[in-house]
């Protein structure tokens, strides 16, 4: 059987699994998009025969589709690319069928909030808390047949709150925290001791939770390099709460954090590290955070020994470059504005010169690389970090697949 045939039928068996109100978590890169357009696909008339290998078609006027992803996402067309597999197009000139098809970004969820009789896609979960966004998916999902894809479904039961309540097992968030949620009784704002009633959660999450069990044929391997930094600035900064760089007082614990981190992911010998792995290393995207980071970087690269072959382009808040073409090349991305909604298989290496706060965040930017249709068998990883009391810490959070707290870290060393 052909690697193709192997993944549509991997894919078509995940879909066969699903129902209205799940949450099809295939992990990024998985094939999840196309996944969750089949299970569209067969409400409707259409079906896949295994024995020709082909795809027979939807009924002639389907439901309206419409898919609520990220704006990368949907300005690189890539839900078009894999609609274009069943022959649906938003393009109505395009496609036999007589429906609508629109993909827009979560941004404009708003817009479809009067939608009746539709079904909706929702793509890289958003609806978690209590916004607009999640206003308007209840909306939505009351009016609506509808599924959610994501790679990385909730950590916490609180982030299944907006789900459940859409899927009826609950009124409103305040059935839930009453049957669930027994708050701290020694701090100024709502704060989360324990979840009780778990064993129904377990249940309740069993049911909308769809796993897609395809094995892939990529190994990851994470790499942590540790790097030096300076202990007696560190220490300084600590002790002293004075901001160096603007000669001014630290107020606050982000601001503290903030000046910490600039400490050790300045350091010398994490420039050093870095350029020994671009020497051997033709292409690499390095994932960072801050603009400081995105400045050192750029000159370790263009100066170093290679920099006049080295093309560097950039994704962050400030650029939306693509990915170079070249035979040596560095693609610069910021965690916040990039760690989702594309890929690239002209690499198997990335390089995070500075750790993310969130470990949702961190598996996303690892998923760019790790695609079903990668040359690559093994993927590398390097962790940049040191010994400080703060990267450590950082490091533990994830390792644990939490988010850091930099409240919560300061006051227990204060």
């Amino acid at each position: 059987m052909s690697k193709q045939k192997l993944l549509y039928e991997y894919q078509f068996r995940a879909a066969e699994k699903m129902r209205n109100g799940c949450i099809l978590n295939g992990g990024v890169g998985s094939g999840k998009s196309r996944t969750g357009i089949f299970y569209y696909y067969s409400k409707n008339g259409g079906s896949y025969d295994q024995q020709t290998d082909k795809l027979t078609s939807m009924r002639k006027k389907p439901q309206d589709l419409y898919i609520i992803t990220t704006a990368k996402k949907r300005d690189d067309c890539e839900f078009e690319k894999e609609l274009a597999y069943f022959a649906i197009s938003t393009n109505p000139d395009a496609t036999q069928y007589k429906h609508k098809v629109i993909i827009d970004s979560w941004n404009n969820i708003k817009k479809y909030a009067g939608i009746e009789g539709a079904f909706f896609i929702f793509d890289e979960d958003r609806v978690t808390g209590k916004g607009a966004w999640v206003k308007s998916f209840y909306k939505i999902a009351k009016a609506n047949k509808w599924i959610i894809l994501s790679a990385t479904p909730g950590d916490t039961w609180e982030q299944y709150i907006p789900v459940f309540v859409a899927n009826g097992f609950y009124k409103n968030k305040t059935e839930f925290s009453r049957n669930h949620i027994v708050y701290s009784r020694y701090t100024n704002f709502p704060k989360i001791d324990r979840y009780i009633g778990t064993g129904r959660l377990i249940r309740l999450r069993n049911r909308i939770l769809i796993d897609m069990d395809y094995e892939r044929p990529t190994t990851q391997h994470h790499i942590d390099e540790f790097v030096d930094y300076n202990p007696l600035e560190y220490k300084k900064i600590f002790k002293t709460r004075w901001d160096p760089f603007k000669d001014e007082p630290i107020a606050q614990a982000s601001g503290l954090c903030y000046v910490l981190r600039r400490v050790i992911n300045s350091d010398e010998s994490r420039q050093v590290r870095l350029l020994e792995i671009l020497e051997k290393t033709q292409k690499a995207i390095i994932f960072y955070n801050f603009d400081y980071e995105l400045e050192i970087i750029k000159q370790i690269v263009s100066l170093g020994p290679l920099g006049k072959e080295t093309d560097i382009s950039e994704w962050n808040g400030h650029k939306h470059q693509e990915i170079p073409k070249s035979d040596r090349w560095v693609y610069l991305v910021q965690y916040n504005a990039g760690c989702e909604g594309w890929n690239c298989i002209e690499t198997n290496t990335i390089i995070f010169f500075s750790q993310s706060y969130s470990y949702k965040m961190t598996a996303q930017a690892s998923g760019r690389i790790d695609r079903l249709n990668t040359k690559y068998l093994d993927l590398y990883y390097y962790h940049f970090k040191c010994r400080a009391g703060i990267d450590l810490a950082i490091s533990k959070a994830l390792s644990e697949k939490k988010t850091f707290n930099e409240t919560r870290w300061i006051n227990k060393r204060s």
